[in-house]
């Protein structure tokens, strides 16, 4: 009898394999990147029909494989229907899918704390009213998933001289760094972009803040600085990423 296990997943991305099969990729709580067979999953009588649609939360009961396991029973946690009625919500929740995608690894020993962030990602931006919270959301997740899995940002602090900076400083950040750049520290690095003392402060707010908490930001932020925002950070993430982003065209799309 084939070995059987359950976990909670997350899908992030599928592949056809035949005219009925696909292989799903998803996050799993227990066990982080996961890859298995949903079989017959194309035809209009499957059982696992739209449990198998791109992020959608799922409990998966799962025959154990030798190269791949094989989904046997699907439960939906959460469809976060909210997000396919709204394209900046699909699209920027498909970015955040590809950061998880990327970064991930099997038997990720941080695969709860991915996860949970994860799935508070996709409840909190599919409930969000305007675009800036959407936008708000995203850098959020970009800040934190970097923590996670070791690459946080130095923001209030150079990363060289370790000098706390403040609002007379001029202030540069740098990729390849890691972070805040005072002027002097900065002088022999080559790429840097400036960056206003009320950026880092503002970024590093939501770095130190739970997730679904409100800071002083939330009602004031403009879509031009999340804007900013997100493209330094994605310009970080991509610097670090071991695998190159397919998402970063759509990004632009809905700028």
């Amino acid at each position: 009898m084939k070995e059987q296990f359950t976990t909670n997943v997350i899908n992030l991305k599928s592949y056809n394999i035949s005219e009925a099969d696909k292989i799903i990729v998803m996050y799993s709580k227990e066990k982080g990147i996961i890859r298995a067979v949903a079989k017959g999953i194309k035809k209009t009588t499957s059982k696992l029909g739209g449990r198998m649609d791109l992020l959608v939360a799922n409990k998966l009961m799962l025959n154990k494989g030798n190269n791949l396991d094989t989904i046997c029973q699907a439960e939906a946690l959460n469809t976060f229907y909210k997000l396919r009625c709204d394209m900046n919500k699909l699209f920027y929740s498909m970015y955040c899918a590809e950061i998880v995608s990327n970064f991930g690894i099997e038997n990720d020993p941080n695969s709860e704390e991915i996860f949970n962030l994860f799935y508070t990602f996709l409840e909190t931006i599919s409930n969000a009213s305007k675009k800036e919270q959407i936008m708000l959301c995203v850098i959020k997740f970009q800040l934190k998933i970097m923590e996670i899995t070791g690459y946080s940002i130095q923001l209030l602090s150079c990363i060289r001289c370790n000098k706390t900076v403040d609002n007379k400083d001029e202030l540069f950040f740098s990729c390849e760094q890691g972070g805040i750049l005072c002027a002097h520290c900065a002088d022999n690095i080559n790429k840097k972009i400036k960056i206003p003392f009320k950026i880092a402060e503002f970024l590093n707010t939501l770095l130190k803040s739970n997730f679904t908490t409100a800071t002083q930001y939330d009602n004031v932020v403009t879509e031009k600085i999340c804007t900013a925002c997100i493209n330094l950070l994605k310009d970080y993430i991509e610097y670090y990423s071991p695998k190159r982003f397919k998402t970063s065209q759509i990004l632009e799309s809905i700028r």
